[in-house]
């Protein structure tokens, strides 16, 4: 099936990029391993800071998280099945509500992954880095103009380079992901950490942010024009990396429910990791963190060059050169002020990230109907899944702070 949407007969880039190999399943799975999170960034950093005023709920609260992110990942997964091809999300809108509606979509959705890309860098650099290597902080604007350029150098050397550093940050996610998991069962757990404890506002909003997490999921979808048989492979795939991703993470969040001091480390993971095994251990957590995050922005990256292939129709390899030009900018520009580059950024890129993902799941109806389906029940589908991304808007813009 074409990118176009049948009723207008509209022409479509062909889905699949020219000069371009087969994704195999392995080079996919690790672009969906790097997606979610990647896994090492949600299980380490991200889901137990999200606990921290539940700490005594965490394991309730990252159970309900992965329960409620089941609508958007549906939603997708029945997207997938029908309309693979190298626009992704835009595809999936162009086919349920015409090119209009998916030129917005697409226009918000590359203005956040491209703010995102702009203004990592400094989070990873003065952020994260620091924690680990508390002797990086005197070369922090030295790395914040070489990343950028080294991530630009490796997607502009092509889809096998990067991929292959893709999945050299996957599997050494996954390792450390299972040893934080080691970790954090070995420490102690509790039966309590799975029950409610007087706080359902905070909770419910505790749940809905760790939800909030695991959205990048969708960035292998931009990759179905590649993938072999990906009707097949990514409605497989894309649910068993998550449910896997759920589980890692419901695991490293229990023993804040026994210790919620831990919740307060710039890492948590690494904070516990340090405190039961060593500090050679946590800095290999600590490491990880900071590869995971650049892992994801490379999946980014690349998943940018593919929507703007099927809306301009350009070659993605030239699409990645033209995106390292602000990559590579940004890194001195961020040197002026970094903490309120990253801070500037933040928030537009999240609101634009949520309207965009709200379009695709707000029209999903329509594409089940013209797919001949019971209405009520991927209305009611559609309505959970946009009920998480207004979420995701509220929180943004209600909060000051935006993670």
């Amino acid at each position: 099936m074409t990118l176009a949407p049948a009723r207008t007969g509209a022409p479509a880039v062909p889905p699949t990029p020219p000069g371009l190999r087969p994704l195999g399943r392995w080079g996919f799975a690790a672009v969906v391993v790097a997606s979610f999170g990647g896994p090492l960034a949600l299980a380490a950093l991200y889901a137990p800071q999200a606990v921290d005023e539940v700490a005594s709920s965490a394991g309730l609260v990252a159970l309900a998280a992965a329960v409620l992110f089941v609508a958007p990942l549906a939603v997708w997964v029945r997207y997938a099945r029908v309309v693979p091809g190298a626009g992704g999300l835009y595809g999936f809108v162009r086919e349920a509500a015409g090119a209009r509606t998916a030129t917005v979509q697409a226009v918000l959705w590359t203005t956040s992954y491209l703010l995102y890309l702009v203004y990592t860098t400094a989070y990873v650099v003065y952020d994260v880095l620091p924690e680990v290597v508390p002797r990086v902080a005197r070369y922090r604007s030295l790395l914040e103009v070489v990343l950028p350029v080294v991530i630009a150098a490796v997607v502009v050397a092509g889809r096998r380079v990067t991929i292959a550093t893709i999945a050299a940050i996957a599997i050494a996610q996954v390792s450390l992901v299972a040893l934080l998991d080691v970790v954090a069962a070995r420490h102690g757990t509790t039966s309590t950490a799975f029950a409610g404890h007087g706080q359902p506002h905070a909770t419910a909003v505790a749940a809905g942010s760790i939800a909030l997490l695991f959205v990048c999921g969708s960035l292998p979808l931009f990759f179905g024009g590649e993938v072999v048989r990906p009707r097949r492979s990514m409605p497989r795939l894309l649910p068993a990396v998550f449910a896997a991703t759920a589980v890692a993470v419901v695991v490293a969040v229990l023993p804040m429910a026994l210790d919620p001091a831990f919740t307060h480390a710039e890492i948590p993971g690494m904070a516990l990791v340090r405190a039961d095994v060593g500090r050679t251990a946590a800095d290999a957590i600590g490491l990880g963190v900071a590869a995971s995050v650049v892992g994801l922005m490379l999946v980014e990256y690349l998943a940018l060059t593919r929507l703007l292939y099927a809306v301009t129709g350009r070659a993605p390899q030239r699409i990645a050169w033209w995106l390292a030009v602000p990559l590579v900018a940004a890194g001195p520009i961020s040197l002026i002020n970094p903490d309120r580059f990253y801070a500037d950024l933040l928030k537009p890129s999240l609101v634009a990230l949520w309207l965009s993902q709200l379009i695709v799941v707000a029209v999903y109806p329509l594409f089940a109907r013209r797919q001949g389906s019971r209405l009520v029940p991927h209305v009611a589908l559609g309505t959970v899944a946009s009920g998480v991304m207004v979420f995701g808007l509220w929180t943004t813009l209600s909060s000051s702070v935006a993670t």
